[in-house]
């Protein structure tokens, strides 16, 4: 995390736990604003991936799982980047900022990410970059997240990953009155002080607990290479195309598509323990193996756990979390069949 970022957010009565801003004093209360009012959340656990150059579209569409080709200014795209055995090493949102793109990733899986994808770059003609030291990243969320913006001088796009940009900045819309603004560090203290006008300041398990409901999979550290795309649904929020040439990965993912052997699927999931992602999830009707896997999990407003998993369908009425004799949790199918 950028220190400066850091050190002003701070001064904003920020509590942080690691790189991360945990609370701005009232966790519980940031959870009740989360689903009832409207938060500005700083999102550190994100970090941003720039690629440029004239080979940059082509790279990515060569790397990931979307159709970058495709990916038009004003719109944004979910995508992933897979082993060659179609197990996802990370995933992205991703967008154009002007002639170059920029990927938002799991904070912890920046360095890695860029450090492996410039091992593919060979004569490419594209630049990698960590935004890290130049931007930041910003959540706003709810029913006056668009006023809000609009008041920061931040264009509000309108419409499901769709884009806008202001003045260097773009904002992205995630889901219905859910943005995130990539912001040069240098603005982002006054439009921080702008948003907080008519959103109120929360802390980061605000935005994992909205990720829940929003049914939205961030493959972390703690999760890299445990899921096919679909295991996650991936492909149900336009994360891959089965259009496009090859990538990584690709034979894998296109066959476990086309002759329908995914048996794993994307629930949210609740308990009273916390849900942490990585943690295995067992089933006593199959012993012998973990039957599904946390992907990311949060307090929630009713002061209980709210987490997403990935699971295997036929054992998600009888989990059992971290072991056989742990805890007993809820499951429910994120995109029921």
């Amino acid at each position: 995390m950028n220190p400066n970022w850091r050190s002003f957010l701070e001064s904003a009565d920020a509590v942080f736990d690691g790189d991360e801003a945990v609370s701005f004093g009232d966790a519980g209360g940031e959870l009740q604003a989360a689903r009832s009012r409207t938060v500005v959340v700083p999102l550190s656990h994100l970090a941003c991936i720039e690629a440029a150059g004239d080979d940059a579209q082509s790279f990515l569409h060569n790397q990931l799982t979307s159709d970058i080709n495709h990916l038009t200014p004003g719109r944004a795209q979910h995508s992933a980047w897979c082993t060659a055995k179609g197990r996802m090493q990370a995933s992205f949102v991703a967008w154009r900022a002007g002639n170059a793109f920029r990927l938002a990733i799991a904070a912890d899986l920046e360095a890695p990410i860029l450090k492996r994808l410039q091992m593919f770059v060979l004569r490419s003609r594209v630049r990698l970059a960590s935004l890290t030291d130049t931007h930041v990243l910003i959540g706003v969320a709810g029913a006056q997240a668009a006023e809000a913006l609009a008041d920061a001088g931040l264009a509000p796009p309108t419409g499901t990953l769709v884009t806008a940009d202001s003045a260097g900045s773009q904002v992205i819309a995630l889901d219905d009155g859910r943005y995130v603004a990539c912001i040069p560090l240098a603005e982002a203290p006054g439009i921080w002080q702008k948003l907080s006008v008519k959103a109120s300041p929360a802390g980061i398990p605000a935005w994992r607990w909205l990720d829940v409901v929003a049914g939205f999979p961030l493959i972390s550290a703690a999760t890299r290479e445990e899921f096919v795309p679909q295991m996650a649904d991936f492909e149900k929020i336009g994360g891959v195309s089965f259009h496009k040439g090859c990538y990584p990965g690709q034979e894998i993912v296109a066959r476990t598509q086309y002759l329908g052997k995914v048996k794993r699927h994307l629930y949210r999931i609740a308990a009273e323990q916390p849900l942490i992602a990585g943690t295995a999830l067992h089933s006593p009707e199959n012993p012998d193996q973990a039957c599904g896997m946390v992907v990311s999990g949060a307090l929630s407003p009713d002061g209980d756990w709210a987490g997403l998993a990935v699971i295997q369908s036929n054992y998600a009425a009888s989990l059992r979390l971290g072991g056989l004799d742990g805890p007993a949790i809820d499951a429910a199918a994120v995109n029921p069949a």
